[in-house]
C-alpha cells in the first residue's frame, strides 16, 4: 500500500482547522480536514483547480486564468 504525502493549505498556517490535500496513485486528488481525518473527499485536477480558482480573491483568479 502506497503511503499518501498529504500537503497543509497554505492559508491554514498554523490554525487548528486545515485543509489537506494528497494525490493517489492513481491520479485522484484527495482532500481532508484536520479535524474529521477519517473523512476523505475525491475528486478529479479540473475540479480542483476550479475550486481554488473559485475561492481565490477575484485579481488572483484572473492571473490564474492567463496561465
Amino acid at each position: 500500500m502506497t503511503e499518501l504525502n498529504w500537503q497543509k493549505s497554505t492559508y491554514s498556517e498554523e490554525a487548528s482547522s486545515c485543509v489537506c490535500l494528497a494525490t493517489a496513485p492513481t491520479g485522484t486528488i484527495l482532500l481532508q480536514e484536520s479535524d474529521e481525518p477519517g473523512t476523505i473527499l475525491t475528486t478529479g485536477a479540473s475540479q480542483i483547480r476550479a475550486l481554488i480558482a473559485a475561492l481565490r480573491p477575484e485579481d488572483s483568479a484572473t492571473t490564474t486564468a492567463k496561465r
